[in-house]
């Protein structure tokens, strides 16, 4: 295998953009306004009973109503959308393909029940790969994706002139832990349809707030994703052949690994890289770190996501 470092070059790009916020905060609105002010065709992809069509006298779009949240409706969806032609896609909201009906919580719940002893860390194997499939559809797709999150809510008490008041606000979002890295831009958005820029590739929406976001946020990112050299089409298929097989592995391994560290300093593990080493060794049943393969990385990955569906349980 022979590696050869290039000059890395902007290249123009689809938007991956998140949008994250409790009800009533605007998220599906949001994603509709720039949606439509970026591209020319917009599809949406309703899992919110119809919510997105509320707002068909303000927009131009179609829409897709999902009532099966599995992970494989997603992508079939996803890649619906491409082949239709559209250039600007609205996943409201990708919550459910997590906790909705036959989302990734209920299908471990469902392969455990299958599997003998119920064993849940077991069920992940077969669950994780899909949730990766979805991540994929949502990078490789050929237009741009806006997606909206819903977050857990809790309320918090504050003060208004002398007067004490409970407010309700919107926590993490509801969705994997760590999906907000996959986009290029995430936004969280407040009951008074404030959003705040949480996370941006993009320099000069960095830490940025909307009241409320509109063209201004869209004409932003449109003039991002614009400056650079076009993508050719013959470039597109080397990416998409080759990119995947030199550092999909040890990218995965690498980011796994930062969890399970991490989970151990949260334990108070005095070592915690010697602790996820272990841990490996343990799970996967492999003798050295060369023993990377896409089983393994299964299988540790199921592992380390045990811990975050006993806290979904507890909730």
């Amino acid at each position: 295998m022979t590696f050869q470092f290039q000059r890395a070059t902007k290249r123009q790009a689809k938007a991956r953009i998140g949008i994250a916020g409790p009800a009533g905060s605007g998220k599906t609105y949001t994603a509709l306004l720039l949606a439509t002010s970026m591209c020319n065709r917009v599809a949406v992809i309703d899992t919110e009973h119809g919510s997105a069509s509320k707002y068909a006298d303000e927009f131009e779009f179609d829409v897709l109503e999902l009532d099966d949240f599995h992970p494989q409706n997603y992508v079939k969806a996803i890649e619906a959308a491409e082949a239709a032609g559209y250039d600007g896609l609205v996943i409201d909201s990708i919550s459910h393909e997590w906790n909705g009906k036959n989302g990734c919580l209920e299908l471990v719940e469902l392969y455990a029940k299958r599997s003998k002893g119920g064993n849940k860390y077991a069920a992940w194997a077969d669950v994780t790969p899909l949730h990766n499939a979805f991540i994929e559809a949502i990078h490789s797709a050929k237009l741009h994706i806006f997606a909206t999150m819903r977050s857990k809510m809790d309320y918090i008490q504050t003060e208004d002139k002398g007067r004490t008041v409970i407010q309700k606000v919107g926590m993490a979002p509801i969705t994997r832990e760590g999906v907000e890295y996959e986009m290029d831009i995430v936004g969280e958005m407040d009951l008074e349809h404030n959003m705040v820029i949480t996370k941006s590739r993009c320099k000069a929406l960095a830490d940025k707030m909307f009241r409320p976001p509109g063209k201004e946020l869209a004409d932003a990112i449109k003039a991002w994703l614009s400056d650079g050299a076009p993508v050719m089409e013959e470039e597109k298929q080397t990416t998409t052949q080759e990119a995947p097989v030199a550092t999909d592995h040890e990218e995965r391994l690498k980011r796994l690994f930062a969890i399970a560290k991490e989970q151990a300093r949260a334990a108070g593990h005095p070592d915690p890289t010697l602790h996820a080493r272990e841990r490996w060794f343990a799970v996967t049943n492999t003798k050295t770190m060369e023993d990377v393969t896409t089983d393994a990385l299964d299988r540790f990955e199921a592992d380390l996501n045990a811990p975050e569906l006993q806290m979904a349980e507890g909730q």
